[in-house]
């Protein structure tokens, strides 16, 4: 894992949303973090689900909590999948931010010598090429410094099946979803 970016103590921020894509950037912003001696920045931004110009007509303190709090649910989740936890051998902080998501990681990762990692879908499919990846591109464009992006990992149509599926069952709280049943 070499390459050409700064390593004069500016620290690494990667962006988390829970895809497959951001774990992915997760595990690698980790690794470089670990090389170099950095601190590990994982941030997650979430903005209302109508917009901050709807909610700004009608605020409700109520929502924007829940809201908040399902954001902190997501990153430690992402955290927990993508690393096991919280990593205890570097320099770590998670952070939720309320915000629009380019604009949040282009604030965040605006000291010299940060590295901001992205997670990037892969490319291939009609679909695939549909999306837009319309946060990548904002921060490409307005990140003050480097930008790596990493490719999520390819999957067969059965396997994103199964995934989907799978996110949508539950654990009860206190198993792991591991036990068998007589």
């Amino acid at each position: 894992m070499t390459g050409p970016f700064p390593r004069d103590g500016g620290r690494v921020v990667v962006g988390v949303t829970g895809s497959l894509a951001s774990l992915a950037a997760l595990r690698y912003a980790a690794a470089l973090a670990r090389r170099d001696g950095r601190a590990l920045l994982a941030v997650l931004a979430w903005e209302p689900p109508e917009g901050e110009a709807l909610f700004a007509r009608m605020p409700d303190r109520a929502w924007a909590r829940l809201w908040g709090e399902d954001a902190r649910r997501r990153l430690e989740g992402a955290l927990v999948d993508g690393l096991g936890g919280a990593p205890s051998d570097l320099p770590f902080e998670a952070r939720v931010v309320r915000g629009a998501p380019a604009g949040v990681l282009c604030a965040v990762a605006g000291r010299p010598g940060d590295l901001l990692v992205l997670g990037r879908a892969p490319d291939g499919g009609r679909l695939a090429r549909l999306r837009r990846r319309p946060v990548l591109r904002a921060v490409q464009r307005r990140a003050p410094g480097p930008v790596l992006t990493v490719p999520g990992p390819v999957l067969l149509p059965g396997e994103a099946r199964v995934l989907r599926r799978n996110a949508r069952t539950s654990v009860p709280e206190g198993r792991t979803g591991t036990e068998v049943r007589p």
